[in-house]
């Protein structure tokens, strides 16, 4: 019986990315529950780890509400999965703390999203350092075995698998499984041609309003002339953003729009988002509606979480002979 996890940070509303590189491929996931065994679901909404930026802090709370009725919209089924907010576990960054002090602090500075701030030069707090023993922490402590990641995060899943490791065998008792990772291939590119973000502000947020999508499409970068031949247009960013999107059929239409000019070519890819997404936008306008309902399935969540951390965080301090 496998245990599942995934998770998105809490720094606002989920963008295209999220939606067809983590809710979807989840959702399909679940519907292969009974030949999988994957029957154990654990859906993290990660607002500890949105709050290395500082500038999430003001509506930290309100972006849990938006990311669970984002997913609710998208179809999940809510009673085969357990959601909840980081923060309604504080056992997680207690293991955080254990985690830290058998990890070399000289292994995190080589972490490549550590790198990558520093190469910003950006005022580099200790969460963002400790961020992969965080995240170690959330996986580990549910005693997940499967975990929905993408490829930028293979890394930060191999730190968590090498702490189980390493814990099991100060113990001489597997205490942890070593999490395997589920790696999400089909990725969304942003605006600008680079991995969806919203740090990067090149997003396409779907629940926005029509305008403001509209807005966010025009802003897609693209090649300076439009060509047929097959390698010029996987260059093209409006291209390979709609091609993830549309049937076949439709990505000869959008050839045809190509010649027209970019501005018809955005125009069609505009519409087949506000059509193939109708139904999600109009469930999500009713569940952020009713905040009441998303909170009872945040504290839900957290208790059945309880029962679950309790027994691994007892065996930790007890390892550590902290209890």
């Amino acid at each position: 019986m496998y245990k599942f996890l995934t998770g998105i940070k809490s720094t606002g509303r989920p963008h295209l990315g999220n939606v067809i590189g983590v809710i979807y491929p989840t959702i399909f996931l679940t519907k292969l529950t009974k030949l999988t065994k994957l029957t154990k679901n654990v859906i993290l909404i990660a607002n500890l780890h949105s709050l290395t930026n500082l500038k999430s802090i003001k509506n930290n709370k309100n972006n849990a509400y938006k990311i669970l009725a984002v997913w609710l919209a998208c179809g999940i089924d809510y009673k085969q999965f357990l959601f909840y907010r980081q923060s309604d576990i504080p056992e997680v960054t207690e293991l955080l703390w254990f985690f830290s002090i058998i990890y070399p602090y000289n292994r995190l500075k080589l972490v490549h999203s550590f790198k990558e701030n520093v190469k910003k030069k950006q005022i580099i707090n200790t969460g963002i350092l400790t961020y992969p023993i965080l995240m170690a922490a959330d996986i580990l402590i549910s005693k997940a075995e499967l975990v929905l990641v993408g490829k930028d995060q293979l890394q930060h899943l191999e730190i968590a698998r090498k702490i189980a490791k390493k814990i099991n065998n100060i113990i001489a008792k597997k205490i942890f499984p070593l999490p395997q990772a589920i790696v999400i291939e089909k990725l969304i590119p942003g605006t600008d041609g680079t991995k969806m973000s919203k740090t990067k502000n090149n997003i396409i947020d779907l629940f926005a309003s029509k305008k403001e999508i509209k807005k966010q499409i025009m802003k897609i970068k693209t090649q300076k002339q439009f060509s047929h031949k097959k390698k010029e247009l996987l260059k093209d960013n409006l291209y390979n953003i709609y091609r993830r999107l549309a049937g076949k059929e439709k990505k000869e239409k959008i050839k045809t729009k190509f010649q027209m000019g970019y501005e018809h070519a955005k125009e069609e890819l505009y519409k087949l988002i506000i059509n193939k997404f109708k139904r999600e936008r109009n469930f999500y306008k009713y569940y952020i509606k009713r905040k009441n309902m998303l909170e009872t399935i945040f504290k839900k969540g957290a208790k059945k979480m309880k029962q679950i951390v309790n027994s691994t965080i007892y065996e930790v301090r007890k390892a550590f002979e902290c209890n």
